[in-house]
């Protein structure tokens, strides 16, 4: 039985040898890791680099907050679905196939999309005529293209802005540590790295925050080009084929017309002499 049990134990050795040397390597690398941190028991987390960096750090933290709740937000303003929802699309098509364009302009009114703001614009001016309505067409797309690239062009200014801020963080660390050296000299060392290491978290900081924010800044600029390409062609498709003959002189919309005759004309008086010459 003994004999037996040798015969199987002898070709497991090497194992047992190399899960020994790994188990012992592993012990060995705990203990140094705690001897590490033992050394070193700030360590580098975040709040302990946040509060090394110095005051700029808070506006640091607005900008980023700022930077991430522009992201997010105009990510989903600049999507096509965002700007002309399919449902939508797909209901104010089926109103002007019926040729129902006052239910179209109700629809329109009723459903707040980039896509029916529009529409309900060029609806408006359909008894104008069709130069009328691709003016007022481009005019509306032009409008909600500024609205979301002014909110995009906050990212630039971000990335522009949080390395300046870095950079003040830097002056105000670098003259902190010569006051420091010219006080006490090189011996106290401590204090010392202390406004050193408050110039490399703000300059760092700064960084970190603009690369990321001119990286969004053009993904979604290049985006918003995109969606707003798709949304004016469908726009252009709904007015494709439109019978303005037939609609010459038709009042769709709800809007208020504020020209109206001459007053002279209206009441049978003379026109002024001013405007008469």
């Amino acid at each position: 039985m003994t004999r037996h049990l040798r015969s199987r134990l002898v070709p497991a050795a090497p194992l047992l040898v190399l899960a020994l040397g790994v188990l012992t390597g592993f012990a060995s690398a705990q203990e140094a890791a705690a001897a590490a941190e033992a050394a070193h028991p700030q360590g580098d987390s975040l709040i302990t680099l946040f509060i090394q960096g110095g005051w700029v750090m808070y506006p640091l933290l607005v900008c980023s907050i700022a930077m991430v709740w522009l992201t997010v937000d105009t990510w989903g303003r600049t999507g096509i679905k965002k700007l002309a929802p399919p449902a939508q699309v797909a209901q104010m098509q089926d109103l002007f196939r019926s040729g129902d364009y006052v239910g179209a302009y109700q629809f329109g009114k009723n459903n707040n999309s980039a896509f029916c703001d529009i529409t309900r614009v060029c609806l408006s001016f359909a008894g104008d005529g069709e130069e009328a309505v691709e003016t007022a067409m481009f005019a509306e797309i032009n409008k909600v293209n500024a609205a979301i690239q002014t909110r995009i062009n906050y990212l630039s200014v971000i990335g522009v802005c949080t390395p300046m801020i870095g950079l003040i963080g830097t002056v105000a660390g670098m003259k902190g540590a010569f006051a420091e050296l010219g006080k006490s000299g090189a011996s106290d060392v401590g204090a010392l790295s202390g406004h050193i290491g408050e110039v490399l978290v703000a300059t760092a900081t700064g960084l970190v925050i603009a690369v990321p924010a001119f990286l969004v800044f053009y993904f979604l600029r290049n985006r918003l080009q995109g969606g707003m390409g798709g949304l004016q062609e469908v726009v252009q498709a709904l007015f494709r084929k439109m019978p303005y003959e037939h609609l010459k002189g038709a009042h769709v919309g709800e809007e208020e017309f504020y020209a109206a005759l001459p007053n002279w004309v209206a009441g049978g008086e003379a026109a002024p002499a001013a405007v008469a010459a």
